[in-house]
């Protein structure tokens, strides 16, 4: 009995020795899995940071040429004027040759 006794305490403490090791362990792991996901958050931020400034010069870009494509276009409206007028004269002026009136159309 006493020998079973014995027998029973060293495993006891075997046993106890192997839990302090897996604790040990699961602690370890623990803060290494809690450094993981802090380094993860502080990548996830610098990466969100990083799309917002893109964001923002490419929106910069984008604004920049409709402004340069309106100015181009403003500037150049009053000869499209002239040329529509031209265009639309020279229309008229066909149709009446062929016996057409042009408001019937």
């Amino acid at each position: 009995m006493e020998t079973r006794s014995r027998q029973l305490q060293q495993e006891m403490r075997g046993l106890r020795e192997q839990l302090k090791t897996c604790q040990r362990k699961a602690e370890v792991a623990q803060r290494e899995a809690e450094q993981a996901l802090r380094e993860r958050d502080w990548i996830l931020a610098q990466l969100l940071t990083q799309v917002a400034d893109m964001e923002a010069k490419y929106e910069e870009i984008l604004h920049g040429g409709l402004d340069w494509l309106l100015a181009k276009l403003r500037a150049i409206k009053p000869q499209w004027k002239v040329a529509v007028m031209r265009l639309h004269t020279r229309h008229k002026e066909k149709l009446r040759q062929f016996g057409l009136n042009p408001l019937d159309l």
